[in-house]
């Protein structure tokens, strides 16, 4: 992995190499089919800090992020409120793997929370990535342009983009600040499949990323 571009170079070899498993690898879940039932709200989430809550009787992980890493996610709203709850689980199953980087924990009981049993081991390799160099994360990525369906088989489908051209990576002991290169492929599309678990929450079961997908 080059360290000029560390944050970026992370989801590209990690996600791409190893998390290969597309939406569209069941049959229904063409990560080529359009998606329809896209987020329309305005405005921005700011990330950091979440609550607590109790949605569908489930209380999920409390994940808050340093003052130092900004994650805003755009438009992150849909009039129906299974699709809604598909996006908010979505939204913090990324929340939940920067907040492993930002406090150096692979093993986050969070990341645990938001991923199958298919996607954990996969999460924490991208986590350590970071974690094994002593980096964490600083600065601030745009979350937008959701796009979110529920396929034929029940399972939720989520496309969105990630511009990390405003993050780097520190160094917690040397203090080195690495910028993310600014280039299209900074712009990432991630595409999710995500299934109810019995209790309630979407956990992510598969995930890919498509590098210069949103410039």
């Amino acid at each position: 992995m080059n360290h000029p571009a560390r944050l970026a170079a992370a989801v590209l070899t990690a996600t791409m190499a190893v998390l290969t498993t597309a939406c569209g690898s069941d049959g229904g879940d063409s990560s080529s089919d359009p998606i329809k039932g896209a987020g329309s709200g305005d405005g921005k989430t700011s990330a950091s800090p979440s609550v607590s809550t109790s949605q569908g009787g489930v209380k999920r992980p409390e994940i808050t992020l340093s003052a130092d890493f900004q994650a805003d996610f755009e438009n992150w709203t849909n009039s129906d409120p299974k699709l809604q709850a598909i996006l908010n689980d979505g939204r913090e199953e990324l929340r939940s793997k920067y907040a492993a980087i930002i406090e150096a924990n692979p093993g986050s009981d969070a990341v645990v929370f938001y991923n199958s049993d298919a996607t954990q081991a996969t999460a924490r390799k991208w986590i350590r990535q970071f974690t094994d160099d002593n980096d964490s994360i600083i600065g601030k990525v745009r979350v937008f342009d959701p796009q979110v369906r529920l396929s034929d088989t029940g399972s939720g489908v989520l496309f969105y983009c990630v511009d990390e051209r405003q993050a780097s990576t520190k160094n917690r002991k040397t203090e080195k600040i690495v910028r993310t290169p600014d280039k299209p492929e900074s712009l990432i599309q991630y595409r999710l499949r995500l299934d109810k678990s019995p209790q309630g929450v979407w956990k992510t079961t598969s995930l890919t990323t498509v590098p210069g997908a949103c410039s």
